[in-house]
């Protein structure tokens, strides 16, 4: 029960044709990890029981052919509808790895384009004021492990100088403390972004408390001009000023007194 269950959870993406060095990676671990990949690798045959076998030998020619049943499945189960079209007469995992292997992996020249084409991708990128350090980071580094998968050297050191050189100037402050404490040249990736995450952290939390402050301010001065409404003096004020506008009404045509309107008479 607990192999079939992990059988189903660690299913990896569809592959359409697109990315193919990343899907190939996940693909090889979810084999792996259902004792399936020794079916990829190796084409071995599945040979026919010999007469009165033992419990042991039904057991194990039962797996083996199992597991061969199960690799096939499961490459099916993870390719579009048109590749899958193009593999579906193919009858062992073996031939649908290679063949997936050799259509889409490319030779060595493709290779190289792809390469210089994600190179040339992670020099243009460049930090936007709207990006934190996390999302920038994950953004390179998935351009570096398309280029590493490739089979490409590309070092840590370089994605440093990369962050250094393109983050905006709100972290100069935390750049300049780094230049004093140590030699980044040698920093280590890591480093880099705890510290320039610290840095965005601390700046999140003065600004959420500004804002609670001007909240704070804004309420106060409201409570206060409710209070100055509701003192005696408010409301002399207010009787003297409802007084004299009394005053301006001419005499009643009805009792000759001043001080009120007719219809109020």
């Amino acid at each position: 029960m607990d192999s079939e269950i992990l059988f189903i959870a660690l299913a990896p993406p569809v592959f359409n044709g697109d990315n193919y060095h990343v899907w190939a990676v996940r693909m090889e671990a979810y084999l792996e990890a259902n004792d399936l990949w020794e079916v990829v690798e190796e084409d071995y045959e599945v040979l026919p029981l010999l007469d009165n076998p033992t419990l042991a030998q039904l057991r194990n020619h039962k797996e083996r052919k199992a597991r061969k049943l199960k690799a096939r499945a499961s490459l099916f189960a993870v390719v579009s509808s048109t590749i899958f079209a193009r593999i579906m007469t193919m009858k062992s995992a073996f031939e649908i790895w290679n063949f997936l292997k050799n259509e889409y992996e490319g030779d060595e020249r493709i290779k190289g384009m792809q390469v210089r084409n994600l190179v040339r991708e992670f020099e243009m990128q460049k930090m936007k004021e709207s990006e934190t350090i996390k999302e920038y980071a994950d953004k390179l580094l998935s351009i570096v492990n398309k280029v590493r998968l490739l089979g490409s050297e590309f070092s840590d050191s370089r994605i440093v100088h990369k962050i250094l050189v393109t983050i905006p100037e709100r972290f100069e402050a935390t750049i300049s403390s780094l230049e004093n404490a140590k030699d980044l040249s040698r920093i280590s990736l890591a480093e880099l972004l705890n510290a320039l995450q610290a840095q965005e952290q601390r700046r999140i939390m003065r600004a959420e408390g500004s804002v609670e402050g001007a909240l704070q301010a804004k309420l106060q001065i409201k409570r206060n001009k409710k209070k100055n409404s509701s003192t005696p003096e408010a409301t002399a004020n207010t009787s003297n000023s409802s007084g004299e506008n009394n005053k301006e009404f001419p005499p009643c045509r009805h009792c000759g007194k001043k001080g009120h309107p007719p219809f109020k008479c």
